[in-house]
């Protein structure tokens, strides 16, 4: 619902809490989403949107209290602690990940930079076919880092280091190993203490390894097909599969229960919308990091495509977003079971929360992508979804994915003419 509206910047239409309903019924719908959440905070108020259920079978309205995973939103956690530990000169960011970590390919050549930004050429293991195959025949394992890193390792580097852009889950791995033997803890105490109770998120959370399970109130997490259409893409849906989807014979798959060991540092804390709505707006006013590492934040955003110097950039665990006149720093998270979106337009004042308990729709859409940029286009004057690109984004003619599967892929435009790019590769 909507809170106590006040003057709109000029930037925004006046925000209207029954066409924002309306749309989000109908998209979800049409994605065939089981339940999806929108928060939305503007100088107009807070409006929120829930659709579906948390459980197929039920009637269980998501809400802003529902835990869900948050998939590779997490990076920005891990990023921040980095950031945090090169601040008070534990490390710096121009160190070789060798001095860290002495069994990385070429670790000597590539910086703890170039792992934030997604420049360090590595392998990423989550696109390992048998990686997909393991998941799927054992969803409980427990995996340790090492395991995952020396999957990569076994796979030779896409590009020399800094040459480069490629979003990948093994530079977020690492990080989060570093991020342990600098900070003296296991990456769950750093994040707590350094994060989540300084900032008021009581509802946040990197668990246990071992830990399966999802804290009350919980959405469940569906996915139609393997966990590698999650992670890579892959096999594309049937003719076959998407008739029997749509007439409702066939339903998606629970990966409610899903050991997320495997995401860790790269994808694998809990959340929920109120929780990171408060964590994107501290993290892009300055409240996580002190004004010189702020700064160095911000100017570490870089395109990722050099071609297209206006198009989509990405940083240090942050990615940002230019349509028109408007910008909004964001990432989001792609996981079987999951798809999220989080993000801060700070000229504006404008915070958006989006999660779907569907990771891609039919046709490999991911679902909060999808009603992220339908939101954006409900509440801005100029709008993403215009057919003529505006001064920032530069279209590709393919459709935006987002960090992760989800971000790692550039600014793309869509079949539907959205002239931004927003999927990354995958948890991703």
């Amino acid at each position: 619902m909507g809170t106590n509206p006040s003057t709109a910047t000029t930037a925004l239409k006046p925000i209207d809490q029954s066409a924002l309903q309306t749309m989000v019924d109908a998209t979800a719908r049409e994605l065939l989403v089981p339940g999806a959440f929108v928060l939305l905070r503007t100088p107009q108020g807070e409006f929120t949107v829930s659709y579906g259920t948390t459980q197929l079978g039920s009637t269980s309205p998501p809400n802003a209290n529902t835990y869900f995973r948050i998939a590779s939103n997490t990076k920005t956690m891990t990023a921040a602690v980095i950031l945090q530990l090169a601040q008070e000169g534990k490390l710096g960011l121009a160190d070789p990940v060798s001095k860290y970590v002495p069994s990385v390919p070429d670790g000597h050549k590539i910086t703890i930079a170039e792992l934030l930004d997604m420049r360090s050429g590595l392998y990423n293991y989550t696109n390992a076919p048998e990686f997909a195959a393991s998941i799927d025949r054992d969803p409980t394992k427990i995996w340790a880092p090492a395991e995952l890193l020396a999957i990569a390792f076994a796979h030779p580097p896409k590009f020399a280091p800094g040459a480069g852009y490629e979003y990948c889950n093994t530079n977020y791995a690492l990080l989060g190993v570093i991020a342990e033997k600098v900070g003296g803890k296991p990456l769950a105490a750093l994040m707590r203490d350094r994060l989540f109770v300084p900032l008021g998120m009581p509802h946040t959370a990197l668990p246990a390894s071992a830990a399966n399970t999802i804290p009350e109130p919980y959405s469940h997490g569906y996915l139609y097909g393997s966990s590698s259409v999650a992670l890579i893409g892959t096999p594309p849906y049937t003719t076959a599969l998407q008739a029997a989807a749509r007439a409702g014979t066939l339903l998606p798959k629970d990966y409610t229960d899903l050991n997320h060991s495997f995401a860790a540092a790269a994808g694998g804390v809990i959340s929920n919308a109120d929780d990171l709505a408060t964590w994107i707006e501290a993290l892009v006013s300055g409240r996580v990091f002190d004004t010189a590492y702020q700064q160095r934040w911000l100017d570490s955003l870089l395109p990722v495509d050099p071609s297209k110097p206006d198009g989509q950039q990405y940083g240090y665990g942050i990615s940002q977003l230019r349509w028109g006149p408007n910008a909004m720093y964001f990432h989001g998270g792609e996981t079987p079971g999951y798809n999220s979106f989080i993000g801060n337009d700070p000229v504006n004042k404008v915070t958006l929360i989006v999660w779907t308990n569907l990771t891609v729709s039919l046709d490999d859409n991911p679902t909060a992508n999808a009603l992220m940029l339908k939101v954006l286009d409900k509440i801005y004057v100029v709008s993403p979804l215009t057919p003529t690109p505006s001064p920032g984004v530069s279209p590709s003619g393919r459709r935006w994915r987002a960090p992760s599967r989800e971000y790692a892929q550039g600014t793309q435009g869509t079949p539907d003419r959205t002239p931004i790019a927003v999927r990354h590769t995958r948890f991703t």
